[in-house]
This record gives C-alpha cells, sequence and structure tokens, in this order.
C-alpha cells in the first residue's frame, strides 16, 4: 500500500487495518487571514489581490469541478493548479462524501456549506489575528461541528484552505515555545521574511497563555479545527489533512484537550522532502501521533504542471494528502491507479480550458 508510517509507529498500523474499507466524510474549511496580503509570503493565486478567491473558489472545484466565484480554477501565478484537483479526483474515486465549512472567509462560496459567521483574521505584522470575541466563536463554533460531524462517519477528514496559513500557523508554533521551520508553496521558502513577520508579531504580546497566543497570533483556522478535535475524537477517528497548518492546530489543541488515540496527521511526501522546514519534528515536539505519508508520485504523470509538486511547489493543500490516504484506506487502492484517474482529470480540465 502507497502508505507510509512515521512518528508513532504501532498507531498508524492499527488505525490502517480499523479504517481498511471503512466510511470516511471529508469536512473542508475555508478561511482568509489578511497576513497573505504581505508581498512574498505566498502563491496561492495569480496575485495578491486575487488571494481571497482561492478558499471558495477550492471548495467550488472540489464539488462542481469548476469554479462559480472565477472563471478559472485557483493557481499559481505561472499556471500550477490548486491542489484541489487532488482532493477532488481522490474524494471522486473513492465516493467520500464532503462538506465546506466557512469559517471566516471573506467570499462566500457558491456551494452548500456551513456558516459560522466568524470573521476572517487581521494581519499579524500589525494587529492581533482575532478579537477575543473572534476567538472564542471560533472554537465553540468547532466544538459543535465536530461532534455532529463525528457522529456520522468512522472517520472524519479535515482539510483547509488559507492563504498565508503557513505563516500564522509558524507564528502560533514559535508562540507555544517550539523549534519550528515551516514549509511554502514555493521551492525557495521564503523562511527569512516569515520569521521578520513572525517576530514582529511576537513583539506585541508577552504572555505564556496559549489561548492569547493562538488569538493574537493565528488565523481562524488554528481555533476552529482545535475546537472540532476537543469534541470529534471522543466519537470517531480524525485525519488532519495538512501539514504546517495542522501541526499548529495539534500544537494549540494540546491546551483545549483531544483524545489523542483517534487523532493523526496525513500530508504528502512532498511536505516530508521539505528540507527547508522540519515538520516530521515540529509534530514530535506536540504529541506521540501517527503521520501517514500519501506517495503521490506525481512525478510520474504526463503533465509538466502536476510534476511540478515533486519538485517542490504547493506540496499539500487542501487537504490533498488526507484525502489521498481515505481513498487508498476506503477502496483499498494503490497510488498508481490513483495518478491515472489525477491525469484523466487534469486532462479534462485543460480540454475544459479552451
Amino acid at each position: 500500500m502507497d502508505i507510509d508510517i512515521f512518528g508513532n509507529f504501532a498507531l498508524g498500523e492499527d488505525f490502517i487495518a480499523r479504517m481498511s474499507r471503512k466510511n470516511f466524510l471529508f469536512s473542508f474549511i475555508i478561511s482568509y487571514t489578511k497576513t497573505c496580503q504581505i508581498p512574498g509570503i505566498t502563491i496561492a493565486g495569480s496575485a495578491i489581490d486575487l488571494l481571497k478567491f482561492t478558499p471558495p473558489s477550492d471548495s467550488e472545484f472540489i464539488n462542481y469541478g469548476h469554479c462559480k466565484n472565477i472563471s478559472y480554477i485557483p493557481m499559481t501565478p505561472d499556471g500550477k493548479p490548486t491542489p484541489a484537483i487532488i482532493t477532488k479526483t481522490m474524494l471522486d474515486y473513492a465516493n467520500i462524501p464532503h462538506i465546506t465549512i466557512n469559517a471566516g472567509s471573506v467570499i462566500t462560496p457558491q456551494v452548500p456549506y456551513v456558516e459560522t459567521n466568524i470573521p476572517c483574521g487581521d494581519n499579524i505584522q500589525h494587529l492581533p489575528g482575532l478579537s477575543n470575541s473572534s476567538f472564542t466563536r471560533a472554537i465553540d463554533s468547532g466544538k459543535i461541528i465536530g461532534k455532529n460531524l463525528s457522529l456520522c462517519t468512522d472517520c472524519l477528514v479535515v482539510g483547509e484552505s488559507i492563504p498565508g496559513g503557513t505563516t500564522t500557523a509558524l507564528a502560533v508554533l514559535k508562540g507555544l515555545g517550539l523549534d519550528a521551520k515551516v514549509s511554502s508553496s514555493m521551492p525557495n521558502n521564503p523562511l527569512n521574511l516569515k520569521n521578520k513577520i513572525v517576530d514582529i508579531a511576537l513583539s506585541r504580546i508577552n504572555t505564556q497563555d496559549p489561548s492569547l497566543i493562538a488569538s493574537n497570533l493565528g488565523d481562524p483556522i488554528i481555533p476552529f479545527i482545535a475546537g472540532m478535535l476537543n469534541t470529534a475524537s471522543r466519537n470517531t477517528n480524525i485525519i488532519l489533512a495538512g501539514g504546517t497548518q495542522m501541526a499548529a492546530i495539534l500544537a494549540f489543541a494540546k491546551y483545549v484537550s483531544y483524545e489523542a488515540k483517534k487523532v493523526l496527521i496525513a500530508t504528502t511526501q512532498y511536505i516530508i522532502n521539505d528540507k527547508s522546514a522540519n515538520f516530521l519534528d515540529i509534530v514530535k515536539q506536540i504529541d506521540d501521533i501517527p503521520i501517514l505519508v500519501a506517495k503521490l508520485k506525481l512525478e510520474n504523470s504526463q503533465y509538466k504542471s502536476m510534476r511540478s509538486y515533486a519538485h517542490g511547489f504547493v506540496k499539500d493543500g487542501a487537504g490533498a494528502g488526507g484525502s489521498t490516504v481515505a481513498a487508498i484506506l476506503k477502496n483499498h487502492s494503490q497510488a498508481i491507479n490513483l495518478l491515472k484517474s489525477l491525469d484523466e482529470n487534469y486532462r479534462k480540465l485543460l480540454l475544459d480550458s479552451y
């Protein structure tokens, strides 16, 4: 099976055995932080003024195979497509149901979705990421939604889309005292810029209170999914689908509390292979949980834009790694079969764009 296990190997093996051919539900959380407007932070969109469309457009593409808020799928400035194309392929392939949750997106998705009325996050370089009331609403909303979704499935997969999220995640990780170097959607990771922004944000606060750290330095995704973990992990298994952001969520969720034996992270091998980051070490500092790594083998894709993932672009996002793990487990599939489906979907996307 094309899944590697890092971290707690025994729990990872047990999870794979228990979840084979079981039911999965994919929850897709969309949000926004004004931190992404800092030039050079992200390439999760073709221009800074279009970044706000990336999360809702990701959700639209996962649902429809095309976007409604914009006339094209979200992509990097040089045309590399959103990892939502991977997520959609995997969910369709394995017939996994999915739901969109708006937890701070400034643009309303044109799909059926759950609304939380959480405001978007501010630019942490200048302001607290979230007000106290917004932070509390995010945690409480996450608890309610997590509890209800967890009762519907054998395993709840949690993915997200938030431009600039690796920077706010880095700030929260460092604020909580962790040694962290985070990944980027770019092969040349702008760590110096990210660290400069984080240092400025850290200089605004003087506290060891985890809630004050997460609200001042974070974004809406972090408290919301931490709230989901708190209640959902009591009832079902949880896959945190992603890399850096999920590590920050896990770090803060330790203070909110969750059932560790039911929680794991799933990502792609491109996050693990990123030498500019220390993802595995970050998770190890937080908790002894499994990390399941989907071997997508995109270096064997027919298409250059998809092969770019194997060369350091994008790496993960929109729940791509976690949805791949779920698809492999539900259908007992191999990544080579999934790659064929992905290439077919990408070919259709190219044909539809003309």
